[in-house]
């Protein structure tokens, strides 16, 4: 089927073109203008924007974590992925201890293959480390895997210092990369010591961000970085949250090093108050990181606005609301997560393009073009360009709509942002030349293929 966008408005990293694109079965045959081609169905895209489908670098389907499962497997998390307009999601396929790499992505493929609405590829979390897993790692690399996920918190993840060079100097070897959450597991064990001690329980979610201070996320960064530049290498600190990690980055830069960093909405657009809301509503916004005083917004989108943060990805984890309340009797216990697939966009059209803190093009980039390059999805993911998969979103800069878990795709019970107006929106979503959605509706479902990014495919 050949398909035809005449008359909008092509969005890049590099600036704004009206030009058509010509789309013939899964790929993108031709960009430019006045295109015409006998037979082709034709899109009216006039007064639209078209973006490359964006990419969600770090998201959580199907994940056993808290003694629960994610409320959004892999059926209904892409499903909200795609409504807002991604169309390739990066999840963490998560080695349990014991497992070999190779288990831990079968088990990822169980859960995913079939059953997912937009593209999905791999990281690999490591949480075990043997000469047996360094020697298979580097099969793991050569199959097309080229990410990987390392904790500095959390008892069944955590990586001791020793490890973490390790795994930096084996992955240094392969040309993997790792992105690394940074929070400092001794302050989060001792402060959560200190509230029950001084307290007798730890049912009051107000103390939850106290427990993990920016202090603790700052360590951590720094830890990482001082790690990473005995091994000479590039890392990835994910979802930073506060000033005080990003200074520690800022100071590694100018001392030569390359890292590369993600934020997420959450921490651009919510503020610690939502954890002081009455009768425990406060838990829905338990995330890790927790989100910061509102002065710490301005320090991230100024360094979005400066290109200094490479992507913005979701941390898309969520719990319903009985999920979320086995932390009523002690909030260590509530499963630490929130949604953000279908919203990502959205939210950043709105707050950020609109509001004139990011151009057209930096939406672009932090959505879809540097986390393919990052990624070695590019340029098969991330650009409308010949040859590219034909990953289009049309987006409606005039649509007016509203937030709200009436409408939502994600399988859960409330929505963070209930309420939250946008003006503009994903009109048309299309998967490799497919329609699989239209205004946040699922067109097509179980669309979606599983993508290789291994390091030969960097461009």
């Amino acid at each position: 089927m050949k398909r035809l966008f005449k008359g909008g408005t092509v969005v890049s990293g590099e600036g704004l073109k009206q030009l058509d694109i010509l789309v013939k079965g899964e790929k993108i045959l031709a960009v430019g203008e006045d295109l015409e081609f006998r037979d082709a169905q034709i899109e009216d895209v006039r007064g639209k924007y078209l973006f490359p489908g964006f990419i969600d670098a770090h998201t959580h389907m199907a994940l056993e974590v808290s003694g629960t499962i994610t409320a959004d497997k892999f059926d209904t998390g892409t499903k909200a992925e795609i409504a807002g307009g991604t169309t390739c999601i990066v999840d963490f396929a998560t080695q349990n201890k014991g497992e070999t790499l190779h288990e831990a992505l079968d088990n990822w493929h169980k859960k995913a293959d079939g059953l997912s609405s937009c593209d999905y590829a791999f990281h690999l979390a490591i949480s075990d480390w043997n000469d047996s897993i360094s020697e298979e790692l580097g099969r793991v690399v050569q199959e097309g895997i080229s990410s990987f996920k390392l904790y500095m918190t959390y008892d069944n993840m955590v990586v001791d210092d020793k490890t973490m060079y390790e795994i930096l100097t084996r992955l240094k070897e392969l040309g993997g990369i790792a992105g690394v959450h940074c929070e400092n597991k001794g302050i989060i064990d001792a402060r959560l010591e200190e509230v029950q001690m001084k307290k007798g329980d730890r049912k009051d979610v107000s103390d939850y961000p106290g427990t993990r201070p920016p202090a603790a996320e700052a360590e951590a960064v720094n830890r990482l970085l001082k790690i990473a530049k005995c091994v000479d290498t590039p890392v990835i600190v994910v979802h930073l949250s506060s000033e005080e990690g990003y200074r520690e980055i800022e100071r590694a830069r100018e001392d030569g090093q390359t890292v590369y960093v993600e934020t997420c909405p959450q921490y651009l657009v919510m503020d610690e108050t939502k954890y002081f809301l009455p009768d425990g509503e406060g838990r829905k916004y338990m995330i890790a990181p927790p989100l910061r005083a509102k002065k710490n917004q301005e320090v991230l989108w100024e360094a979005l606005s400066e290109g200094r943060i490479q992507t913005i990805c979701t941390d898309h984890c969520s719990f319903d609301l009985e999920q979320k309340s086995m932390g009523a009797e002690d909030f260590s216990k509530t499963p630490c997560g929130m949604p953000g697939a279908e919203e990502r966009p959205a939210l950043i059209w709105q707050f950020g393009v609109q509001e004139g803190r990011l151009t057209l093009e930096q939406m672009c980039r932090y959505l879809a073009e540097n986390p393919a390059k990052l990624y070695h999805l590019y340029p098969q993911k991330g650009t409308l360009s010949p040859g590219s998969d034909a990953d289009i979103v049309v987006w409606n800069p005039q649509t007016e709509w509203m937030l709200s878990k009436e409408t939502q795709q994600t399988n859960i019970d409330y929505c963070p942002m209930e309420g939250t107006r946008i003006k503009g929106r994903a009109e048309k979503v299309f998967l490799r030349g497919q329609l699989i959605a239209e205004n946040g509706e699922i067109k097509e479902e179980n669309a979606g293929k599983y993508v290789l990014h291994g390091v030969q495919t960097e461009e």
